[in-house]
C-alpha cells in the first residue's frame, strides 16, 4: 500500500473519533507493510488525557510485536503529535511518521517545537500533509459543530 492508502485508514479512525465526539484523530502502525495497530481519540469518553491516538497506538503496536523498540515501524497520524505523543514516538524508536495536517496549536513538527529535526539518539522519519485537505476540513467541520452545540445550550 501506499502512503496516501495507509492514510486514509488513519483518517478511518478520526472519523471513527468523530462519531464518538472526540477530537477526530486516527492513527494506525504499519510493520512489514501489514497495519499492526489502530485508534483513535479517547481522552474524553475515556476520561484520560494520555488517551492519545497514537499513545494508544502505541500501546496495541507494542502488544502485538511483544516488544517496546518499535523499529521497522511506520506511524500514520492524521493530526501532527503533540509533545507527549512525539516523546512517545521517539521513545518507541518508531522509524517513520507520516503526518496528515499540521496542529498549529499543540503540534510538534515544524510549528510550536520541532522535536523531530533536533539531533538525538533516535532519528524518526518524518513526512507530512498527506491527505492534508481532507483532515483540515474534517477538523473544521468537528469544531463548528462543537461551537453551533454550545450556541443552542445557551
Amino acid at each position: 500500500m501506499t502512503d496516501l492508502e495507509y492514510m486514509n485508514e488513519a483518517y478511518k479512525e478520526a472519523l471513527v473519533a468523530y462519531q464518538e465526539n472526540e477530537v477526530p484523530v486516527g492513527c494506525i502502525i504499519v510493520y512489514k507493510d501489514k497495519i499492526i495497530a489502530k485508534s483513535h481519540n479517547r481522552r474524553h469518553n475515556d476520561k484520560c488525557s494520555l488517551y492519545h491516538a497514537e499513545i494508544l497506538a502505541i500501546e496495541k503496536a507494542c502488544k502485538v510485536l511483544d516488544r517496546w523498540i518499535l523499529s521497522g515501524c511506520t506511524m500514520y497520524v492524521t493530526l501532527s503529535p503533540c509533545i507527549m505523543c512525539t516523546g512517545a514516538v521517539i521513545q518507541s524508536r518508531i522509524e517513520r511518521l507520516v503526518v496528515g495536517a499540521e496542529d498549529e496549536r499543540f503540534g510538534c513538527c515544524k510549528s510550536i517545537l520541532d522535536e523531530y529535526g533536533e539531533k538525538q539518539n533516535h532519528q524518526v522519519i518524518l513526512k507530512q500533509n498527506v491527505m492534508k485537505k481532507e483532515i483540515e476540513q474534517l477538523m473544521k467541520n468537528f469544531f463548528a459543530e462543537i461551537r453551533k452545540n454550545k450556541k443552542e445550550e445557551k
